[in-house]
């Protein structure tokens, strides 16, 4: 249990917490909310302890296993990215003095005075071995990276060698294998692709210890808190439910708390009147005196004090053809390896289209494609008629001009806005105050993307092409963009990790898988749907694509020449993507069912692990013996099932087959 009592923290210009109290329950799964600047991420470093309040006590039990996940991530140490893991979970070290206590002791007889306390340590860092799970780190560290997306042949490239954006899962992964007592998560789903926050929302449902999350991810927040948290002008508000719950219940409250102070104005008047009234007759002096007293104790419910929110539009550009990108043939590669091919599709005026994919499937790039800035190896990209496109890329913070400030940025992006409009756009997107006159040299990363994103809203477009355009938006912001995008008139085509975003707001989303485009029509939660039906898929990968990949180029006299054997061919093809959908439904059914043992497994051995530090327990020696052969056989069977998974992993790959 951690408690925090009579915190405060200041700052010159703000007071960030005000005698605030706060008792976290060992078990407890809890979202942090509040905007940006609330205090959140200083919330999380003070339970860490890298934090000191200003006044007030933090509480932590002694011997609790705390990690922390931050937004901004140090730099890695340049090892390999095994053994980085077996240094972070301390696994390394316990090994490497386990070596040298056995080679001491190999060296000497038992008389040797110091023996005894050698053997002493060598049981202890071996039982310490045994609790950091050594016997199976690397299959379970293998699991985990694999949930995370990384390639099996990553386990040997070195971290510095990592993009920014996987060195925050590689971190992440260090948590997750050190299964700590309190987990705090500064927005973990950042950089994570949509397979991969899936993955780690069925990881931390797993998970018995204390969980504290920020996040802007409504859809996460949901799965995996019980309450919530709101930091609000420097007081905490407790919500005893997730997301969803903490917004209907907000709204409730300010409902009951508008009538209260109704109310309350009610009975002023009522008593106002009455004193008015008879004031000056004797017979109802006491009354009055009375009602004067009681409104002098009066104490009013003061108006809610709500930040203000700011609607933002985009300004409405010319009509577009009815045809807005007719995509055939593409294809794409870089270095040889082809990131796409055989690419078929049409967008139309007015359609909203998501594109989706696991982290390098080639999203980034199709956009680039669309968008103009690449063009393709193969193929080709018709932009219709009387188009108006802007392409929001996640390296736009490079197109800004570095010697204005913000507010210079905002007026030289263009646009009919008007000053008071660029400032009120400036304060959704989270520039307010002195902010606006920041150069633009010293924002942060996050703070470049949404000025890019910004300058989108003061152009006349038809047509938008946006690459994570949400990733340093908070979740207000994001509803304020969400609200503007569904208003907007032209054509989307967007690349998001933001399920709860999509779902409201495409009716198409376009999977990139192993190269080639699975279309669904529906919204993300339809996509989520039928992703792991193979016969769906199958009708995908047979349609359009597969005709276009099969048909030789050439003219009327070549087709007539290889028709017969393009027909072959495409039989051949057909007969192949049977036989790999028999074969990856197998899989699937022997990796479910492998993985259904191996929870089995490991909450049997976490109960057996638990009873025996339990020292009411340990006082029954026939139990702990029991308990202790029990222990043992759940951790041999478990290293059997996590090499049999490891197994199967290779398996899988050898045929060309994905999980999941």
């Amino acid at each position: 249990m951690i408690r925090l009592q009579n915190i405060q923290i200041s700052f010159p210009d703000k007071v960030l917490f005000d005698r605030i109290d706060w008792l976290i329950p060992e078990g407890a799964r809890i979202g942090l909310v509040g905007a940006n600047g609330s205090g959140k991420t200083t919330l999380l470093r003070l339970i860490r302890g890298e934090v000191e309040a200003d006044a007030g006590t933090v509480e932590v039990p002694k011997r609790v296993a705390i990690a922390y996940l931050p937004q901004d991530l140090h730099e890695l140490e340049p090892l390999p990215l095994g053994l980085y893991l077996r240094k972070m979970t301390g696994l390394l070290e316990v090994e490497e003095t386990v070596r040298e206590l056995e080679h001491r002791i190999a060296e000497v007889t038992p008389d040797h005075p110091e023996y005894s306390g050698w053997w002493k340590q060598y049981e202890g860092l071996r039982e310490r071995h045994r609790l950091l799970q050594g016997e199976t780190f690397e299959a379970q560290a293998r699991r985990i990276l694999k949930g995370l997306g990384f390639k099996r042949d990553d386990w040997e490239k070195n971290c510095a060698d990592f993009s920014g954006g996987w060195k925050m899962r590689i971190s992440l992964a260090v948590i997750l294998l050190s299964e700590p007592d309190i987990m705090l998560l500064d927005e973990p789903t950042n950089h994570l692709d949509t397979e991969s926050m899936e993955w780690l929302e069925s990881f931390l449902k797993e998970y018995r210890g204390t969980l504290i999350t920020v996040s802007h991810d409504h859809m996460f927040l949901d799965k995996m808190t019980r309450q919530t948290i709101e930091i609000f002008l420097g007081k905490l508000d407790i919500f005893k439910g997730n997301y969803s719950y903490y917004l209907r219940e907000k709204e409730l409250r300010l409902q009951l708390l508008r009538k209260e102070r109704e109310l309350q104005k009610t009975e002023i008047k009522r008593a106002e009147v009455y004193i008015e009234r008879f004031r000056y007759k004797a017979t109802k002096a006491a009354q009055v005196q009375s009602r004067i007293k009681q409104l002098a104790k009066f104490e009013l419910i003061p108006e809610e004090k709500r930040l203000r929110r700011v609607a933002i539009r985009f300004p409405e550009g010319p009509r577009s053809g009815r045809e807005v990108i007719v995509v055939k043939d593409l294809a794409k590669g870089y270095d040889g390896r082809m990131v796409l091919q055989n690419i078929d599709f049409t967008v139309e005026r007015g359609e909203k289209v998501a594109l989706v994919g696991v982290n390098g499937a080639g999203k980034s790039t199709l956009s680039r494609l669309l968008a103009g800035v690449e063009s393709p190896d193969a193929g080709s990209i018709h932009r219709g008629e009387n188009l108006f496109l802007e392409y929001f890329s996640q390296e736009s913070a490079h197109n800004l001009n570095y010697d204005h400030t913000v507010f210079e940025e905002a007026r030289a992006g263009g646009g009919a806005a008007n000053d008071q409009e660029r400032r009120n756009l400036l304060g959704a997107f989270l520039f307010s105050g002195e902010a606006i006159h920041k150069p633009i040299t010293v924002l942060s990363g996050g703070e470049k993307s949404r000025l890019s994103l910004l300058k989108l809203l003061l152009h006349k477009t038809n047509c938008l092409i946006l690459d994570e355009p949400t990733n340093h938006l908070d979740i207000q912001t994001r509803e304020i963009f969400q609200e503007a995008l569904l208003g907007y008139s032209g054509t989307v085509i967007i690349v998001s990790h933001d399920r709860h975003f999509l779902d409201d707001l495409v009716s198409r989303v376009f999977e990139i898988r192993n190269g080639r485009l699975v279309e669904y029509i529906g919204n993300y939660s339809y996509f989520v749907e039928k992703r792991g039906d193979p016969s769906f898929i199958e009708a995908e990968r047979t349609g359009p694509n597969v005709d276009a990949a099969t048909t030789p180029a050439g003219n009327a006299e070549d087709l007539e020449k290889v028709g017969p054997k393009s027909k072959e061919k495409k039989h051949q093809e057909a007969q192949e993507r049977n036989r790999l959908s028999r074969l990856r439904r197998e899989f699937q059914v022997r990796l479910k069912n492998l993985e259904t043992e191996i929870t089995e497994l490991e909450k049997g051995k976490a109960v057996r692990e638990e009873k025996l530090c339990d020292p009411q327990f340990l006082a029954d020696s026939a139990a702990v013996k029991t308990a202790m052969v029990e222990l043992h056989e759940f951790t041999r069977d478990l290293g059997a099932r996590m090499k049999a998974w490891e197994k199967l992993m290779e398996e899988m790959e050898l045929a060309g087959l994905e999980p999941g």
